[in-house]
C-alpha cells in the first residue's frame, strides 16, 4: 500500500471525507483534502525519498497562513 492511500485510510478512520486532488487540481496544491463539518486540511502525500518542491512549500505556507490545517503525511506543518 502506498503512502497515499495509508493516509487517505488514516484520515477517513477519523470521520473526514477525503478527496484526491491530483488529477483535478493546479499544480503545487496538496494531494489529499479531508473534510468534516466546520474542518477542511490539505494533505501532500510524499513516500520516504521525495521532498516538497519549492511550489509545493509556497502553497502549503499561503493555506496555513489562510488558517488551513496542512499535513505533510501525518506531520502538521
Amino acid at each position: 500500500m502506498n503512502q497515499q492511500t495509508k493516509l487517505k485510510k488514516s484520515w477517513q478512520k477519523k470521520s473526514y471525507f477525503v478527496i484526491n486532488l491530483i488529477m483535478i487540481t493546479p499544480i503545487g496544491l496538496p494531494d489529499l483534502i479531508a473534510l468534516k463539518p466546520n474542518h477542511v486540511v490539505f494533505i501532500e502525500s510524499k513516500e520516504k525519498l521525495d521532498s516538497l518542491s519549492p511550489l509545493q512549500k509556497i502553497v502549503l505556507s499561503k493555506l496555513t497562513r489562510l488558517g488551513f490545517d496542512c499535513y505533510l503525511n501525518e506531520k502538521k506543518i
